[in-house]
């Protein structure tokens, strides 16, 4: 994979206002992890007005529940979970100023919505490469909700973790954009 653009986290609004849908990006730093019931729990703090476990605003949100790391590794399998399970808590997480959001699959209008007003992008990981995503993880530790077990926040360090700007700030969909450059057209 051709890197168009290295980010390293957290990630500024001039760092995702650079990014087009179907640029190549590889992210080094900082990665979160989370996924529904991780998500459902955030919500939860937010509504009553409490701190979350991890901070927000900066920040990169990697949908996957890893497998157990295998000995001599930091994480075992680590491929995208389907993102638009998510949905429902994305537009409240981009509010508080995440910058970006990893995963597979199309996102809701309201949350592409969400990406353009808040400045964020979401990016698409290599599905059923699980034990390839791992490789970019140099640093893995559960920081919130342990007893999730796949599901709890970890905090995951990652060295030129590979992924593709599905949705820009623009609201570029790179899903949509794909589909009508292929799309059949009816001769004269």
């Amino acid at each position: 994979m051709d890197v168009e653009h290295h980010l390293t986290t957290p990630l500024s609004d001039k760092d995702v206002e650079s990014l087009r849908a179907g640029d190549r990006v590889a992210i080094s730093g900082i990665v979160y992890t989370a996924r529904d019931a991780a998500h459902r729990r955030l919500m939860e703090l937010m509504g009553a007005g409490k701190e979350l476990p991890i901070p927000i605003a900066g920040q990169v949100i990697y949908y996957v529940g890893p497998s157990p790391a295998p000995p001599g590794r930091v994480i075992g399998a680590a491929g995208p979970t389907t993102s638009y399970r998510m949905d429902p808590y994305a537009p409240g997480l981009l509010e508080r100023g995440l910058k970006a959001m990893i995963g597979k699959g199309k996102r809701s209008r309201e949350v592409i919505e969400a990406m353009v007003r808040y400045k964020a992008v979401y990016l698409a990981a290599i599905g059923g490469a699980g034990a390839l995503m791992a490789k970019a993880v140099i640093g893995a530790r559960v920081v919130a909700y342990e007893e999730l077990g796949p599901e709890a926040i970890r905090e995951l360090k990652v060295d030129k973790m590979p992924a593709v700007v599905v949705n820009d700030v623009l609201g570029n969909d790179l899903y949509e954009e794909g589909q009508e450059k292929y799309r059949l057209t009816e001769g004269p």
